[in-house]
């Protein structure tokens, strides 16, 4: 979890006093029939309560419901996604999954009459009954689940939380699997990307009329950089490994994409990935994103988004816990995401000119939105691709008590023919975020998606693969003509990866993926992230172009090189949105189609390498060099800081490897 800025709550003593007074009334009354339900929230156990919540502020609450049918319910979605069963890709429409899987209307009925029992109003059921959603004051809410709710101070901030056990009346077990709302936060999602402008709460400038927020700051990357890998060479700095390395790439374009994953006749004319739509989640809507598209696509060689070829889905309710709230604050960092949807946007098109894109956007960058935001693409059908530039540093689905909401949106995405895609990751074997211990990072971590990784790229001036190898970055900077710490320096940055003590070894891994890694921790072994990867590595990232805002107060149309695994998933979503325009048919869950063809022609396995480094120079305020500038080395494939490594064959860093051309798109044609 990373919570950044401070919520501030203020609640009149008198009404505190009374608020206390109530709920520990309620709390000591008799409350017969009532059972304890997952509250999706912080851990509040070691913090101490500043007062208690105001019972007049009002308050939105989920409570999530079971799918039936529930074994049966896996056996269908193994059996749809296996390429030896039957049943593969005989995918089930929205409408037929909900008669068979989808909660009830019995169930449905007994929890609105629950919440409405209390003086809440029920605002929002989707179509397949996922949750339903309501809103009441404080004090309603203390009633209707039978706790209190104090503020805590936690990690630097405000915030509100239930101090005891919610509970839910017993006839409710086992129909509600989790309850989200009674914090004021849940587990904050962050985006994946690296190096260009990160997420701030800094309000730069005042609020521009019909905006939730202006153009994020400015980034701009400084010369010297080479066109293509190695073609500049860094002849004035300090040698590395014994020799003179070369610049790092200005960042890499669609044409290069395409020619190093040997995509050039599918997307030849701007056809690649005609007939299929990507869909995209992320927090916010960046309000210039399709003119900044657009643009980019004319300055590189690529046809603009045609009429409908582009949408961006707001959701219903106004954004929250961005620019422009003045209750929680810019906990999200609103502008920052901008620079994602950005990213992300202009991958896939880079990648598969021809596909569809919808960009449906999340109310906020909380874990509780960005599982309503899901189930909306999902329920909706409206694409068969989804990839996700986001996720937690955590083991858990964002809250351990929402693994298994998120269990059921996956599920119900495979049994309807939709493959869902998360990056993995920027913290390699993410023991730095997490007190030292290797953690697989989520949702990427979820047997149910596909977990992309994150490479090394070097192409040539041929636009040519000249290699590939896992992304870990170590760093040293220049300093007295030497750099230090010495090469590799210290670990930066890298591709996340790993095994997961949080769910088991999947069956379509069990023959692949080495027993070192699999069973690192137990015998029965764990799930193994990631399961493919792509270009993923700032220092050989991709060039992207983004409406920005400038120190002069002006906001312009520039371009930055950017990296993360957020620049791995969307490129490999637009290279399987080629692989369903090849079939014909969608892939769906791809997971097993894409074991069943390991270790053949259809990857390119990266290898390790030692030696190589990029020299690197950076504005130190990020804009020019009217502050100076930092010149650095950034050494590949290092093994320092990190217990993740690039091997052959299936490994933590790359997974099965990357899309080989037309041998991987070929491979995936159905039948098979």
């Amino acid at each position: 979890m990373r919570l950044r800025h401070t919520i501030t709550v203020v609640a009149a003593a008198a009404a505190a006093a009374a608020s206390l007074s109530a709920a520990n009334a309620a709390s000591a009354a008799p409350r017969p029939e009532r059972r304890s339900v997952a509250n999706a929230q912080p851990d509040v156990s070691g913090a101490a309560p500043i007062t208690v919540a105001d019972p007049r502020e009002r308050t939105e609450v989920r409570l999530y419901l079971a799918d039936r049918n529930g074994s049966e319910l896996d056996a269908r979605v193994r059996a749809v996604s296996d390429p030896r069963s039957p049943l593969y890709r005989q995918y089930l429409t929205p409408a037929r999954f909900r008669a068979r899987y989808a909660p009830g209307a019995a169930t449905i009925t007994a929890v609105r009459r629950f919440l409405t029992g209390y003086g809440l109003t029920v605002t929002e059921v989707p179509d397949n009954g996922a949750y339903v959603a309501a809103e009441g004051t404080v004090a309603q809410v203390q009633s209707a689940f039978a706790t209190n709710l104090h503020v805590y101070r936690l990690r630097g901030r405000t915030l509100r939380a239930a101090a005891t056990s919610a509970t839910l009346p017993a006839a409710l077990t086992g129909q509600v699997i989790a309850v989200s709302g009674l914090a004021s936060i849940s587990e904050l999602m962050t985006p994946r990307h690296e190096d260009g402008r990160k997420i701030s709460a800094r309000q730069v400038r005042p609020r521009t009329a019909g905006l939730a927020a202006p153009p994020p700051d400015a980034f701009v990357n400084p010369p010297p950089c080479s066109t293509f890998y190695g073609q500049r060479r860094a002849t004035t700095l300090p040698p590395a490994y014994g020799s003179v390395q070369p610049y790092v790439p200005c960042g890499y374009g669609a044409t290069q994409l395409q020619g190093a994953y040997g995509l050039e006749s599918a997307g030849r004319g701007g056809s690649a990935g005609r007939g299929v739509r990507v869909a995209i989640t992320d927090a916010y809507a960046a309000p210039t994103i399709l003119q900044d598209a657009n643009t980019y696509a004319g300055l590189h060689g690529q046809p603009a988004f045609t009429a409908g070829q582009f949408r961006q889905v707001r959701p219903a309710r106004a954004f929250r816990k961005g620019y422009d709230d003045t209750v929680n604050g810019d906990t999200c960092g609103e502008q920052g995401w901008y620079g994602e949807e950005t990213l992300d946007v202009e991958a896939v098109h880079a990648v598969a000119p021809g596909a569809g894109i919808t960009y449906v956007a999340s109310r906020s960058c909380d874990n509780t939105d960005f599982a309503v935001t899901l189930n909306r693409v999902v329920d909706r059908h409206l694409a068969d691709i989804v990839t996700n530039s986001w996720g937690n540093t955590g083991e858990s689905n964002g809250s351990a008590h929402l693994d298994a909401v998120y269990r059921q949106i996956f599920s119900q995405a495979a049994l309807q023919g939709i493959g869902v895609y998360f990056s993995s990751g920027d913290d390699g074997d993410g023991s730095t975020a997490n007190n030292g211990i290797p953690t697989a990072e989520s949702p990427a971590n979820s047997p149910l998606v596909t977990a992309v990784g994150g490479t090394s790229l070097a192409v040539d001036r041929a636009n040519h693969r000249l290699f590939e190898t896992g992304w870990s970055t170590g760093k040293s900077v220049l300093g007295s003509g030497v750099w230090a710490p010495r090469p590799p320096g210290d670990f930066l940055y890298g591709a996340g990866g790993g095994t997961s003590q949080v769910f088991l070894e999947p069956w379509y891994q069990q023959d692949v993926v080495p027993a070192r890694l699999a069973k690192r921790y137990s015998a029965q072994g764990g799930r193994v992230v990631p399961d493919v990867a792509a270009v993923g590595d700032p220092n050989t990232g991709m060039l992207i172009g983004e409406t920005q805002t400038f120190p002069d107060g002006g906001a312009r149309y520039s371009e930055y090189r950017i990296g993360g695994t957020s620049v791995s998933s969307p490129i490999f979503a637009g290279i399987m949105a080629i692989a369903d325009q090849v079939s014909g048919r969608p892939h769906g869950f791809a997971n097993p189609a894409l074991y069943a063809v390991a270790g053949g022609p259809s990857y390119y396995d990266p290898q390790a390498v030692s030696g190589r480094a990029l020299a690197r120079v950076d504005y130190v305020n990020k804009v020019d060099d009217s502050a100076g500038t930092i010149t650095s080395l950034r050494s590949l494939d290092v093994t320092v800081g990190t217990i993740l490594r690039t091997r052959p064959g299936y490994d933590d860093i790359t997974g099965l490897g990357t899309p080989n051309g037309p041998a991987f798109l070929s491979s995936l044609r159905f039948p098979r």
